[in-house]
């Protein structure tokens, strides 16, 4: 992978997957997020707004309209076409990945020739 195209965080794949289906802001992302793995990725709230900005920094994602809620700001996100593009390359990176070790195991439960 190119420096113009690193691989992506556990963290920033989740953000961006959240994404797909439309606009959200932070609390929406870190459930959908959670949601998505079972539980087992929990973004903070920190790490989410950190990555969020340097997401929107590189053009990943962009922030959208926000909504007074109780008193507080809630901004919302949305995946920009850069940012499904990142996605997209993340994920077959990772499937790629896999495939090596998925046949690696396929081939060591094989009887030799």
């Amino acid at each position: 992978m190119t420096r113009r195209n690193p691989p992506l965080t556990e963290p920033q794949y989740f953000i961006l997957a959240a994404l797909m289906d439309g606009p959200l802001h932070g609390y929406g992302i870190i459930k959908a997020a959670e949601r998505a793995t079972g539980g087992r990725v929990r973004i903070a709230v920190g790490t989410l707004y950190g990555a969020l900005e340097r997401m929107e920094r590189a053009g990943l994602v962009a922030a959208g309209h926000e909504e007074i809620v109780d008193g507080r700001a809630r901004r919302y996100y949305r995946l920009t076409e850069d940012g499904t593009e990142a996605l997209g390359r993340e994920a077959l990176r990772m499937q790629q990945a896999a495939a090596v070790v998925i046949g690696h195991s396929r081939d060591a439960g094989a009887a030799p020739a």
